[in-house]
């Protein structure tokens, strides 16, 4: 999906309604198994039906959900997926109270991204061979000018599109397909600075000597 087909999230008040550990875990539940009710989300996300009710109304009134066809009698709701992928992307021009949003977001995302990851990897070793091998941890320290990064944010993201779960036809989908994930940052690392050399006779750290 290009950036341009993504909604670019700009609103303070929606950002910032995201940024819950319970709503982001909603939202991956959906994307990765489909429509769900309130009832079924909690289950998964470990809350109670009627907290997940409310943070589905939530989520809706961002656009970040939507309804999904009733099933059987229609006693309970079904929610879905918005089918538009979105991007939290931070300007120069961004305002204080939009820039301060964009950050709790991008933080609340990571942390759930990395929860996902350590728990991939507390399972690892229960993954049949084929995705074991299949699977790979992996950082790397570039040399680019911005535009070569730009330039590599956009093949990263037009090599992972005719993955994306949102628009493959699972009539394409081959056997033994399932969920899986890949987590991008690209980014110009910040400066570290010398933080000094410890007192003598400081105790060691918990992962000193």
């Amino acid at each position: 999906m290009t950036e341009e087909a993504r909604r670019q999230l700009t609103d303070p008040v929606a950002m910032r309604a995201l940024a819950h550990p319970a709503r982001l875990a909603i939202l991956n539940r959906l994307q990765a198994e489909g429509p769900a009710t309130a009832t079924e989300v909690a289950e998964i996300v470990g809350i109670t039906p009627s907290a997940a009710s409310y943070h589905l109304r939530m989520l809706a009134k961002y656009g970040f959900v939507e309804d999904a066809p009733a099933r059987g009698d229609a006693r309970e709701r079904v929610w879905r997926h918005s089918p538009r992928g979105m991007v939290i992307s931070t300007e120069a021009g961004d305002p204080p109270e939009v820039r301060a949003a964009k950050d709790l977001l991008i933080k609340a995302v990571r942390d759930h991204a990395a929860d996902e990851a350590t728990r991939a990897l507390a399972n690892f070793d229960r993954e049949p061979a084929e995705w074991q091998e299949a699977s790979i941890f992996y950082r790397a320290a570039l040399m680019v000018s911005a535009e070569e990064l730009r330039e590599l944010q956009r093949r990263i993201d037009e090599l992972l599109d005719p993955y994306s779960i949102n628009r493959r036809d699972p009539a394409g989908v081959p056997p033994g397909a399932r969920v899986a994930e890949a987590q991008v940052n690209l980014f110009p690392r910040a400066e570290r600075r010398p933080q000094g050399l410890p007192q003598e006779g400081t105790h060691p750290g918990p992962l000193d000597g």
